[in-house]
């Protein structure tokens, strides 16, 4: 399994608490764990690069 598809499974097993909370919004997921919630993309990516660089997270749109 890759680092990504770690991160993919984590947002999966996180995804009914995020859509009960933060629907719509813009997350980011590293090591397992909720890093960030954001209202756009932008917003979301910037503080995602800021905080890792080039990665690995993952950045998903709850509910999309």
């Amino acid at each position: 399994m890759t680092q990504l598809d770690a991160e993919i499974l984590a947002y999966e097993k996180m995804l009914p608490a995020l859509e009960a909370r933060h629907f719509g919004k813009w997350v980011v997921i590293r090591d397992g764990d909720l890093i960030c919630v954001h209202a756009n993309f932008q917003d979301a990516a910037e503080e995602a690069v800021h905080s890792f660089g080039r990665g690995p997270y993952l950045i998903r749109q709850v509910g999309a």
